[in-house]
């Protein structure tokens, strides 16, 4: 079995969440800078004078392919506490089944595709 986690965090607790994976020695995180929002909705910004309302908050986003169940809780749980900070906008934890892998410089599949 793969899994699959995404997490949308606060950009600000990047570092704190990658310094986390590491020291439970999670290998393979891609990380993209996103913008969203959840329930803090938007906020007002004075832009050249005038008052603008921004919806949409700077984010970055872990992905991460775990070989088991085992890794998916400690996985989760080490990004659950990495980010937290008690205030809305904390992001959010989501996880899932994927069907395959294929490593393409080798032609490896399955659990084989997520090895260095």
């Amino acid at each position: 079995m793969m899994i699959k986690v995404e997490a949308i965090i606060r950009d600000e607790k990047f570092e704190d969440v990658k310094a986390a994976l590491n020291d439970i020695e999670v290998n393979g995180i891609t990380v993209s800078q996103v913008v969203g929002f959840g329930a803090q909705r938007g906020f007002k910004e004075v832009v050249r004078g005038s008052e603008v309302e921004i919806f949409m908050h700077p984010k970055i986003k872990f992905e991460i392919v775990v070989s088991s169940e085992d890794w998916e809780k400690k996985t989760i749980e080490a990004i659950r506490k990495a980010a937290f900070t008690g205030e809305i906008g904390d992001g959010k934890i989501f996880s899932y089944e994927i069907r395959s892998a294929l490593k393409i410089r080798t032609g490896e599949t399955g659990y084989d595709a997520l090895q260095s």
